[in-house]
């Protein structure tokens, strides 16, 4: 088979992966070198369903020993099969290069023969790049579940990121869905990547020369509605990874409805709101302070999908607003609809030598279409619908609010009796 053909066919395979950001590596070039995995050298482009495209994404081969119900690569489907050789891995990845096509390579496989042999054919074209071809830029790697751990460390000395696809959120859901796949075969090289990171940033510490290990990191990806698993059980899990293994990203992964089988879920489209959902939850987890806990609840475990996160939290935690915008904490300033890490900053950093004003926060960053309902400014309350969880929900969502009688009208002075 022409290796064109076989490049239509593997990065076909490969569209269904999204964890492929380039971000995060440090690698620079060397001399005589090619390319660099500098963080600034390394652009970004995005296609409309939101899946970088700025990598040349492929599989090495879509022949799968496995038989994963919700996989397109499963051996028991009926698709065109095709298979590269790492030496034209190697030779496409530095064509598309040269031609500015691409910034790095994001490398996959489905499971041939054995996890032992599929990584070992990942690690010998990663060889051909790194040490034929002198070169230097970024590339991901997929790792093989159930590979020997020295195959797992060998690979992480040459590429900048690896990532391991948990794939199905519970145990309950592999056994299900994937019984080949063991939940242990998946953590355990996760552990391992994990504490190399860790053991090389201490030696770089001592030594500058001492060589990196997965420079940008460890991600994965979780399969979102293949399964009954909900967005809370989904959210605790992505938190334990974030806790125990310091992962960079967790990427949800709508469900594609690639296959008829009785044990999946029979739906029209994939659930890409529920996965945006969860995507908005996980930036919360990471960046604003939140747990899982805060955000759902077992009599609540699945987000709502007419409002984000953040603003159904505060509308659940209503007792804590309205916030006082030059007094509240930077930690309370984050759980604010409205505003973000940087405008946070900005206000405990503005607040300093002025009082803030309504009118100065929105050049500040802050966006009062939201934010508005949760705070005062100087005491003033500046939400049009007045302080009742029920009527900001509906103007939150886009519904016109069925006004009740308040006793708070837009720019009203709020004292601690207000009801």
């Amino acid at each position: 088979m022409e290796v064109l053909n076989k490049l239509e066919i593997l990065a076909d395979a490969a569209k269904y992966d999204v964890s492929c950001s380039s971000s995060g590596s440090n690698r620079k070039n060397t001399k005589g070198g090619i390319g660099s995995g500098h963080k600034s050298g390394i652009c970004h482009s995005w296609s409309e369903d939101g899946r970088c495209i700025s990598l040349l994404k492929i599989l090495l081969t879509n022949e799968c020993i496995y038989n994963c119900a919700y996989c397109v690569n499963r051996i028991s489907n009926d698709i065109p099969r095709a298979s590269f050789t790492p030496e034209e891995v190697a030779e496409l990845t530095i064509n598309f290069y040269k031609r500015n096509y691409i910034e790095g390579l994001f490398l996959s496989a489905a499971v041939v023969k054995s996890p032992d042999y599929t990584m070992e054919l990942l690690i010998k074209a990663v060889q051909l790049l790194r040490q034929q071809y002198h070169f230097n830029g970024y590339i991901h790697m997929k790792a093989i579940p159930g590979a020997d751990p020295r195959l797992i460390y060998e690979a992480g000395e040459l590429v900048d990121r690896m990532s391991i696809n948990i794939e199905l959120p519970s145990s309950n859901g592999l056994k299900l869905l994937a019984p080949q796949k063991k939940k242990e075969a998946i953590i355990k090289p996760m552990g391992l990547i994990s504490s190399q990171i860790i053991q090389r940033k201490e030696e770089r510490r001592l030594y500058k020369r001492a060589a990196s290990f997965v420079p940008a990191g460890q991600s994965t990806q979780l399969i979102v509605g293949a399964t009954p698993d909900n967005d809370l059980s989904i959210l605790r899990l992505s938190e334990g990874l974030y806790n125990k293994f310091s992962l960079k990203r967790v990427y949800y992964s709508a469900y594609v409805p690639v296959s008829t089988d009785n044990r999946l879920p029979a739906i029209a489209a994939p659930p890409l709101l529920r996965e945006h959902r969860l995507y908005q939850a996980d930036w919360l987890l990471r960046f604003y302070g939140f747990n899982a806990q805060e955000l759902l609840q077992e009599s609540q475990p699945n987000f709502d999908t007419m409002l984000d996160p953040k603003c159904d939290w505060a509308l659940r935690n209503i007792h804590l607003f309205p916030m006082e915008i030059n007094k509240a904490p930077y930690e309370m300033l984050l759980r604010i609809p409205g505003i973000g890490v940087k405008s946070a900053q900005r206000i405990v950093a503005a607040r300093r030598f002025h009082f803030l004003s309504y009118d100065s926060l929105k050049k500040i960053g802050v966006v009062l279409k939201r934010a508005k309902h949760f705070i005062t400014c100087d005491g003033k309350y500046y939400g049009e619908v007045g302080f009742k969880e029920k009527l900001i929900r509906q103007v939150l969502v886009g519904q016109e609010p069925q006004h009740e009688k308040t006793n708070i009208r837009e720019g009203q002075q709020l004292s601690m009796f207000t009801s």
